[in-house]
């Protein structure tokens, strides 16, 4: 508890008159830069002075029984008397202009609340937990609940809270100035959970900003902007053995695979109480899906009972949300964020979303966040020139506008910057349980002249174009996440050949855990795209990922960003006919998954969403009652069990012994073939055929089964099974392929002891383990008979 704030001392009549016209002034027209000094309880002598400002007021009393005085004709109040007379803390009364009476402890005779070890922390950008100390926060103070406000704004000539209870009037609540932080502060009795509030801020030319709190953890529904104070959370929490796990868990050797969702378009509020009666979550009813347009956003509670078993039921390890930092336009899909402490109100309320993570890892799923730390929107309300300066951002366009997004870049070389950054990542991590972020855009922040012109930017102090201050803001950021909620994923997506992106910070590197693998993404897509006809012209777009496949800790992504903005969806952008079109997406699915790294899958992908993807419909559900569309879709389902299942095909995601091509040359026929392995000796044989026409006959290399020589072979039962067809006619193909064992022959072939005959499918892979029992048909569901 903080001592009782001390009496000012007042030595002269006429210092003390001079000085109160002077404040007057400044307190009536609101600029007055430590209103403590004007109001609340001062010393004169063996007296009290104590003065306060009551706009419409009159009858003003202290404690119900001591009258204080007008001061000529303003709406500031004053009161002197005995020094002992009065307690702490003072209550003041009066009737307003409609003659309702009001109460309240005065928010001026309390000291500041904010320790200086906490003003030190923040000016060196090391304060974890910022976000308990600025912002808005319930408080009982000396014993009187209310609610303590406080913000960064140091080149402010004054800042107010303002909200209903003050009838949004700027002079009556001015905050404290604690100096050269630049942090300003205010204790207010009275206030509680629920209130709206803003702050409004005066700047040295006298320009009023009507700014919202950078640090509110909750918000108006747009259009509204104002912050709603938000009591500490008391949520129970159910997953404390998810946690442990996850403190120890190995995930570089653990498959991942994650359903990237935008929670405002995967399905809408007016259909869902329907598809609560289909027992069959993998297809909501048909014939609900046009009408779904422009329609109430399911809440989290809604989200948590339809989409967290789907989510389990395709067989995905993680979630991956869209941004749901709080921000004000739907059409930015989160990624313009001014509410970096608040999961928006347009689904619920922070506890509701604390449910909703609870929900899924006690379902066995872990929840990953985008996280947005390049850039922030130009909005009035929000960080842009939040003081009347270039606070969060640069004063010069060349370092502080992205000009292809109108948006602007943080500077990083400000400590209190990168403290609200690094403070806002683990509020996620640490109060939403959230099992790791995905750190958009990381290009445009480490490069100075991303997407820039010659003359359009500065160089580094070294005459560079790195960004010195945001690389050394990640490493900060990276290792504050990974020490302080460890086993938690950071992912980047970074586009560029940046080095060590995914390598320790001790080593040189970002800290990254992963990073988005853009090339393989962007070569795999435009192969997929043309003609099979013309692909063997390409057969190095296949080949050349593998190049520097294990220089980082790779995720293959087919995101949000594939299917928007013109590009269509992955369905179209698929040659041929229907049917070629849905062959090319299981077989781009089935090189995905067998593919190293870990796998990340965009909402819709994973049944042939048609059309490109609109923020403001839901998803295309009713393609469902297609038999094509089905297909697909338990295509992905049993490629996640088949990746989840056999441990060669994620073990080694990261690094080369896991990985060894049987042929990669045979161009000709657009036929690839690799192992996968894993660290026991066990391995998968991944064959993949990218033309319409059957292979009849195809042979490919193998490795000996261990321990059997080869006069021991041809006795042996030992046999290869395929036991994944993408053209499975369960997944709508041609059921081409045989699902029979296949012997191993005894002929060397392509640098290996063994080899096989295959019948390739059309458009389509295979995969096949090494078996003892060529009776076993039980190794993965829904083999091609």
């Amino acid at each position: 508890m903080k001592p009782a704030s001390p009496p000012r001392n007042i030595t002269s009549t006429k210092t003390q008159s001079n000085f109160v016209d002077n404040a007057r002034e400044k307190i009536l027209s609101a600029r007055h830069h430590d209103p403590f000094e004007v109001l609340g309880r001062h010393v004169d002598g063996d007296k009290d002075i104590v003065r306060v400002f009551l706009p419409n007021a009159h009858k003003v009393q202290l404690d119900a029984q001591y009258d204080m005085q007008r001061i000529d004709n303003t709406d500031m109040f004053q009161w002197r008397g005995a020094r002992t007379v009065l307690s702490h803390p003072y209550r003041v009364s009066w009737l307003d202009s409609e003659g309702h009476q009001h109460e309240i402890y005065d928010p001026y005779c309390f000291s500041p609340q904010i320790g200086d070890l906490d003003l030190h922390l923040f000016s060196e950008g090391k304060h974890e937990q910022l976000y308990r100390i600025l912002g808005a926060h319930c408080r009982t103070v000396e014993g009187v609940e209310g609610v303590l406000f406080a913000t960064w704004a140091p080149n402010a000539e004054r800042i107010s809270i303002v909200g209903d209870f003050n009838h949004w009037d700027g002079r009556c609540h001015p905050l404290r100035s604690r100096g050269g932080s630049g942090v300003w502060e205010l204790f207010v009795p009275g206030l509680s959970a629920g209130t709206l509030y803003k702050f409004e801020i005066r700047d040295p030319q006298g320009n009023l900003h009507l700014k919202t709190d950078p640090y509110g953890r909750r918000f108006e529904l747009r259009p509204g902007n104002a912050a709603i104070i938000e009591a500490d959370s008391n949520y129970p929490w159910q997953d404390e053995e998810w946690l442990l796990a996850r403190r120890d868990n190995d995930w570089q050797h653990k498959p991942l695979s994650i359903y990237e969702v935008h929670l405002g378009s995967w399905l809408k509020a007016n259909v869902a109480d329907d598809i609560t009666e289909n027992k069959n979550v993998l297809t909501p009813p048909a014939a609900l899906g046009e009408s779904a347009k422009n329609t109430q956003f399911l809440d989290y509670g809604q989200l948590a009972e339809k989409l967290i078993p789907y989510v389990k039921a395709q067989g995905f390890t993680h979630l991956q949300l869209l941004p749901i930092t709080e921000h004000p336009l739907d059409a930015s899909w989160g990624y313009q964020a001014t509410g970096y402490f608040a999961p928006t109100s347009r689904f619920g309320r922070p506890d509701e979303f604390r449910a909703f993570v609870d929900r899924c890892h006690a379902e066995g799923i872990g929840v990953l966040l985008d996280w947005v730390p390049a850039h922030f929107p130009k909005d009035a309300h929000g960080l842009a020139r939040f003081d009347g300066s270039a606070l969060y951002e640069h004063e010069d366009p060349r370092l502080g506008e992205h000009q292809d997004w109108g948006t602007l870049i943080y500077n990083y070389g400000r400590n209190e910057v990168k403290n609200f950054l690094v403070a806002s990542a683990l509020f996620w991590l640490e109060e939403f349980h959230i099992d790791g972020l995905r750190v958009d855009a990381v290009a445009s922040m480490i490069y100075l002249n991303y997407s820039r012109e010659e003359g359009e930017w500065l160089p580094n102090r070294h005459g560079g174009n790195e960004n010195l201050e945001a690389i050394d803001f990640l490493r900060q950021l990276n290792i504050a996440a990974h020490q302080r909620t460890p086993g938690v994923l950071m992912i980047a997506e970074e586009s560029t050949a940046w080095p060590q992106v995914s390598r320790p910070t001790w080593l040189g590197g970002l800290g990254f855990s992963m990073k988005w693998n853009m090339g393989w993404m962007h070569d795999i897509l435009d192969y997929f795209k043309k003609d099979p006809v013309h692909r063997h012209f390409h057969q190095d777009q296949l080949t050349f990922g593998l190049l520097y496949a294990f220089t980082e800790n790779f995720v293959l992504p087919f995101s949000h960003d594939e299917v928007v903005h013109g590009k269509g969806s992955l369905r179209y952008r698929m040659p041929g006919d229907e049917w070629q079109q849905f062959a090319n997406l299981r077989l781009l699915y089935t090189l995905m998954y067998t593919y190293p790294g870990k796998k990340l899958l965009f909402m819709g992908n994973e049944f042939g969403q048609g059309s490109e993807w609109n923020h403001d419909t839901q998803l295309d559900w009713y393609v469902l009652e297609y038999p094509l569309h089905q297909g697909l879709q338990s295509l992905v389902a049993d490629l996640n069990q088949l990746y989840k299942k056999e441990t060669p095909l994620h073990y080694f995601d990261f690094q080369e012994e896991g990985f060894q091509w049987i042929d990669c040359h045979d161009a000709s026929q657009s036929v690839i073939s690799y192992l996968r392995k894993d660290a026991e000796g066990n391995h998968i044989i991944v064959v993949l055929n990218f033309t319409p026409i059957v292979r009849e006959n195809y042979r490919i290399g193998v490795p000996a089964p261990n321990g059997i020589d080869s006069n021991q072979r041809e006795e042996n039962k030992t046999c290869y099974r395929i036991i994944f067809n993408s053209d499975s006619s369960h997944y709508a193909g041609s059921n081409a392929g045989s699902g029979a064992p296949i012997s191993i022959d005894n002929e060397p072939w392509m640098d290996h002891p063994c080899s096989l005959q295959l019948t390739l499918p059309p458009l389509a892979g295979l995969v096949l383990t090494l078996t003892n029992n060529i009776e076993d048909h039980s190794l993965i569901k829904n083999i091609t008979p």
